[in-house]
């Protein structure tokens, strides 16, 4: 090897450096691979780039409101609910990075060091047994190559280091995990748990899970993170660490090993496959700004760019062997991509309780697990959804919060008014092969690379579930004595969600899936996925812990079999 080449080579090589980026590049550093981390985004380093997270509403121009004229140059990132002028520096424009859309996908990216579990919600639920065996009880998509038994250890592992709170809660639909103390449940909250318990036998509303540090541990202050202060800033950066991202916890353990080099604004073209070898030898990379080439080489490639970005990565990397795209023996690659279905909503008011208040902006919604065919098929509609619902007091009158000017309308502003209650749905959709990407014949990004095109779309099956959501919802409020309840169904496209997953997913047959049970392409057994794109089916819990065992999961089993000679 040529001392060029020699420079240029890693053990390991990461693609994507978010939420199960960030993962692959601790674990495999920590196994003591020289890993090299490509990102396609800027650099953004923990406390020190997140430049609002201490700025106060009147510090911001139009207290964090975007002018008009940037919604109608951005429609598509304009509609994510973290976006503001405080968060907006992490967000990708609509013409940074054009795409597409055969149908109406919005597609929320954050290309930078950390991409976006800087801006995630930070909900974490384990997936049952009952969602692992789903699709081969119900027939669809197919059956997973892993059961829950095979994630359990290490939902462990990574909860443990990236700090969860929540209550241990007995459930066998949402499995406990390894918390640190839940946050409070206020006064309304309770009322509507007691009530749902009373009327319900198979709803089972709990505090949610969540990503932050209520009671940090060793592991969380020997990495410089501290408590949250729930002040419900998450998105600008936590510059506490209080929050679990890339930035604050994964990639400082991997730094901290001496084994990771961190490469950003590296544009990934292409996975270079080697025909002798049949292996993947290494991977093209343009750079972001200069528009420059470059070529890296490794013995093991992790891609977790995201699920739509992976999709692309792998259907660019083309070959005399792999002429569709790497990997792609059965042409199913890029297909079978699904999401979450949040378009119901419903908010209403509640009479009583004005003696009882709380404290902070808890980061974590009240949350009832799927109680929608679990054990047996027993709606019109395949599967179900997790419903999250909150209380507050603020500026809220009959159903909707209040405006005003004057003296008198801002002395009110300062006193609780009376309980509202918000409740939306989290419905797991049934991937379908229609349902795909595929790469443009004729035209590219401003790297050259062909832009992707998206065709994703809701069914029937969404319309039935979405229906039986807004009817129970809106029962369970009404028997907890609440009043102007009022639903909605915002009718926004998939991808807003901004919890895509599949196209590559995994199965036990190659010739039905792209991965097998350690995430590994059936046909080209040194490059793994381990980000959204891997997912079978869906299930109504946030995805990202689910990621991040998959991740631990997999990167324990390549450095493994990479010691061994089988890589």
């Amino acid at each position: 090897m040529g001392n060029a080449r020699q420079k240029m080579t890693y053990d390991a090589i990461v693609i994507g450096s978010g939420i199960s980026g960030g993962w692959a590049a601790k674990e495999l550093c920590e196994k003591g691979l020289k890993t090299l981390v490509l990102e396609r985004g800027r650099m953004v380093k923990h406390r020190e780039d997140y430049p609002t997270a201490m700025k106060h509403p009147w510090e911001l121009e139009n207290r964090g409101r975007m002018p008009d004229k940037f919604k109608e140059e951005n429609p598509i990132v304009s509609r994510c609910y973290a976006l503001d002028s405080a968060t907006e520096h992490f967000f990708v424009k609509d013409s940074q990075h054009p795409y597409i859309q055969e149908k109406p996908f919005d597609w929320i990216r954050a290309y930078q060091v950390g991409g976006k579990s800087l801006l995630w919600a930070r909900q974490v639920q384990r997936w049952s047994k009952f969602d692992f065996a789903a699709p081969e009880r119900d027939g669809f998509a197919v059956p997973w190559a892993i059961n829950y038994d095979d994630l359990a250890p290490w939902y462990s592992y990574v909860e443990k280091f990236a700090g969860i709170s929540g209550n241990k809660d007995g459930l066998e639909t949402l499995p406990d995990g390894e918390f640190l103390p839940p946050f409070e449940i206020n006064c309304l909250e309770k009322e509507i748990q007691k009530s749902i318990k009373a009327n319900y036998k198979d709803r089972h509303p709990v505090i949610g899970r969540c990503a932050h540090l209520t009671k940090p541990q060793d592991v969380h202050l020997q990495g410089g993170r501290g408590q949250c202060m729930a002040r419900s800033l998450c998105y600008r950066g936590c510059p506490y660490g209080a929050y679990f991202s890339s930035n604050s916890s994964t990639l400082p353990a991997a730094e901290k090993t001496g084994n990771m080099t961190l490469r950003p604004d590296s544009v990934v073209e292409a996975i270079i496959y080697d025909e002798q070898t049949q292996k993947a030898v290494g991977v093209r990379v343009i750079d972001a700004n200069t528009k420059e080439t470059a070529e890296y080489f490794a013995k093991i490639i992790f891609v977790n760019a995201a699920c739509i970005n992976t999709n692309l990565v792998l259907l660019n990397s083309t070959s005399n062997r792999f002429p569709n795209g790497l990997g792609n023996d059965n042409g199913l690659l890029g297909k079978y991509v699904a999401f979450h279905n949040y378009r119901g909503s419903m908010t209403a008011s509640y009479d009583g309780l004005e003696d009882g208040y709380y404290f902070g902006r808890r980061p974590s919604q009240m949350i009832i697990p799927s109680f929608r065919n679990v054990y047996k098929q027993e709606t019109d509609f395949l599967r179900g959804y997790l419903v999250a619902f909150s209380a507050s007091r603020g500026s809220w009158q009959g159903g909707s919060w209040q405006e005003g000017f004057g003296g008198e309308w801002k002395d009110s502003l300062t006193k609780p008014s009376g309980w509202g209650v918000f409740m939306m749905m989290q419905g797991e959709t049934i991937p379908k092969e229609s349902n795909h990407v595929r790469l443009s014949k004729d035209q590219k990004d401003a790297w050259g690379i062909p832009q992707l095109i998206t065709s994703i779309g809701y069914d029937d099956n969404d319309e039935r579930l979405l229906k039986d959501f807004l009817q129970q919802g809106a029962e369970m409020l009404e028997k907890a004595g609440c009043k102007n309840i009022n639903t909605r169904d915002s009718g926004q496209a998939p991808g807003l969600d901004i919890h895509e997953m599949g196209g590559v997913r995994m199965g036990k047959d190659p010739k039905t899936s792209l991965l097998n049970k350690w995430n590994q392409l059936h046909s080209c057994k040194n490059v793994f996925v381990t980000d959204g794109a891997c997912m079978t089916s869906t299930g109504s819990q946030n995805p990202s812990l689910t990621f991040m065992a998959l991740t631990a999961r997999a990167a324990n089993y390549a450095a493994e079999e990479l010691k061994k000679g089988n890589l």
